[in-house]
């Protein structure tokens, strides 16, 4: 069926915006097009050719996270298995507990695991969302594991060559850190050019979320956060967003798992706490868990000594 040459610019909102040219197009797809304007947006964007790359891109990171996702939720029962009550109050700020007027052994307990629970959870979480990372840089510009200290990733994009160190998110680093992995960039740069002189080079500070996007005046790396660094690793300008979806992959399910052990945890933690931590009125000695946490050790002698 041949059609009168015509151009229909197509609004996509967050996702650009199409334009279909009915020189030759069939029926339906000009359909499509109209109905994209007006009635079903969602039906029309699945069958555009502009999101093709997409949808597959999407669909090999929802079958990436069906076969990882788990690893997460297992850290997370082994991080609960390794905690005790004395690192619990050994590790938090008791006076600001106390100045919260905590009064009872159950709502001590809760709110020690919640704060060490919180942390450790990030930081997990924040190493499997490295790998994902990892997972879309390879898949679409064949990146790779870099073996220079302190790299994570390598890849070649339009004539440039990345070195990527991923991050969890912006507020990662101290002075020190930083100054860190400056330096290790310019180690990286430096041998690679050792062998492609001509090939330019960049180093990307790289944060899975957040939007601290931020050059820094010695021209070592940039930083690329959220939005700006998944675009970078996978060429898709709104995959920051669409990731978001395979990520629940039977999150209902492994939260029950987790839940069941986290109220384990706090029941067995009450129980030890109102035995070593309260007295025979049921009160909470704070002058104990102060001294736990906070007085001068004595200095353990060797056996020569």
């Amino acid at each position: 069926m041949r059609l009168e040459k015509t151009r229909t610019d197509i609004d996509y909102g967050n996702y650009g915006v199409a334009s279909c040219k009915t020189q030759e197009l069939n029926a339906d797809i000009i359909e499509i097009c109209e109905s994209r304007i007006y009635e079903h947006p969602k039906e029309a964007l699945n069958k555009i050719p502009l999101k093709k790359m997409n949808k597959e891109l999407i669909n090999s990171i929802a079958h990436y996270v069906e076969q990882h996702i788990g690893e997460f939720h297992a850290n997370r029962i082994a991080k609960l298995q390794t905690i005790n009550l004395k690192e619990l109050l050994s590790r938090k700020n008791p006076y600001m507990f106390k100045a919260k007027n905590l009064i009872t052994a159950g709502g001590m307990v809760e709110s020690l695991a919640a704060a060490t629970m919180s942390s450790a959870e990030e930081s997990i979480f924040g190493n499997w969302m490295e790998g994902v990372a990892m997972f879309v840089a390879g898949k679409v510009y064949g990146g790779y594991k870099s073996s220079a200290e302190g790299i994570d990733l390598e890849f070649d994009k339009d004539g440039v060559h990345y070195f990527v160190s991923v991050k969890s998110g912006p507020a990662w680093s101290n002075s020190t850190s930083m100054k860190k992995q400056k330096e290790q960039f310019r180690t990286a740069r430096r041998v690679f050019n050792t062998s492609r002189k001509t090939v330019p080079t960049m180093c990307i500070e790289g944060c899975c979320y957040g939007n601290d996007n931020k050059g820094y005046n010695d021209s070592d790396h940039e930083k690329f956060c959220g939005e700006k660094f998944w675009t970078l690793i996978s060429g898709e300008p709104t995959l920051f967003v669409d990731i978001i979806e395979p990520l629940g992959f039977k999150a209902k399910e492994k939260n029950e798992e987790y839940f069941k052990e986290y109220s384990r945890m706090i029941n067995k933690f009450t129980q030890e706490f109102i035995q070593d931590y309260c007295n025979d009125n049921g009160d909470i000695e704070w002058e104990k868990i102060v001294r736990l946490n906070a007085a001068i050790k004595p200095i353990k002698k060797s056996k020569k000594d």
